[in-house]
């Protein structure tokens, strides 16, 4: 347990960005999840709004810290190869 006052306060600040992180975090997949869902549905143009919906949270979480460039780059970019493959297999 921390004893210096400085510590116990670093305790109760981390406690909260992890609450906070943890809601964006779960915010984010919650988007992906709605693009994934209606690509197995084979839906193609409900998975590309869902897609429009979900890349404003992921550049979000970038820019927020919760999420590296280059993860939230390569997230968008298999999504959006997905729905362009659904589209040429429709």
């Amino acid at each position: 347990m921390a004893n210096h006052k400085s510590s116990k306060k670093r305790i109760r600040r981390n406690d909260k960005r992890a609450a906070i992180n943890g809601a964006r975090m779960s915010r984010i997949r919650t988007f992906i999840k709605k693009v994934e869902l209606a690509l197995v549905a084979g839906d193609a143009k409900e998975a590309e709004s869902a897609l429009q919906n979900a890349q404003p949270e992921i550049s979000r979480g970038v820019v927020k810290g919760i999420l590296h460039k280059n993860t939230a780059a390569r997230k968008v970019s298999r999504l959006s190869s997905r729905i362009k493959s659904l589209k040429k297999a429709a």
